[in-house]
């Protein structure tokens, strides 16, 4: 018996619905349970690392401290090292000045639903045909949600320094974000 993909156009809906149920449900998470509460520790004397900032002129922009300008020979030099064993070493962030803009971080994390949503889309239509069973569409669905929401922000604590347990609680959101898609494509799916 032939397969015959479903048409991604047709998956509009579920595209949306499972957009909008992940927005949502990470709202939820972020500004309602309390389990990221305590993600960022404050930096001691912040206000005296605050103005060294400034006064280096430090902007927007991401920094390691010590730095060895991306020249890996650079590494082995024995005052890079120093610095290294002194430290301390650092990942830096640092944003625009001001209040956080949420209304252009949110629409950038919904059109990231959305695109996340589409590759969800396309996978399972390349893999199963309308009239798939819930279930089957529900694993695939789910498991490509997962791996777009969870995967990726591993690496962050591997490369980076990010503390596991901060890691492990963006996994689970992100295992809640990839049943909600699974659901939402399980029951749109076409018949």
């Amino acid at each position: 018996m032939p397969f015959d993909p479903v048409a991604l156009g047709s998956l509009w809906l579920p595209i949306l619905v499972s957009a909008v149920a992940v927005f949502i449900a990470s709202s939820i998470v972020w500004m309602v349970l309390p389990h990221h509460k305590q993600d960022w520790a404050a930096v001691p004397k912040e206000d005296t690392v605050m103005q060294a900032l400034r006064d280096a002129g430090v902007g927007p922009g991401q920094y390691t401290l010590p730095n060895c300008g991306g020249d890996m020979a650079a590494m082995k030099d024995p005052v890079f090292q120093a610095k290294l064993a002194k430290g301390p070493v650092a990942f830096l962030v640092v944003g625009p000045n001001g209040n956080p803009q949420m209304g252009k971080y949110l629409s950038q994390w919904f059109v990231y639903t959305i695109v996340v949503s589409i590759f969800v889309a396309y996978l399972t239509s390349i893999t199963a045909a309308a009239g798939t069973d819930y279930m089957r569409v529900f694993r695939i669905a789910g498991t490509v949600a997962f791996t777009s929401y969870s995967m990726a922000v591993i690496p962050q604590a591997i490369w980076k320094h990010m503390s596991w347990s901060m890691i492990l609680k963006e996994v689970l959101d992100g295992l809640l974000y990839a049943l909600l898609t699974a659901g939402v494509f399980g029951a749109f799916w076409p018949k």
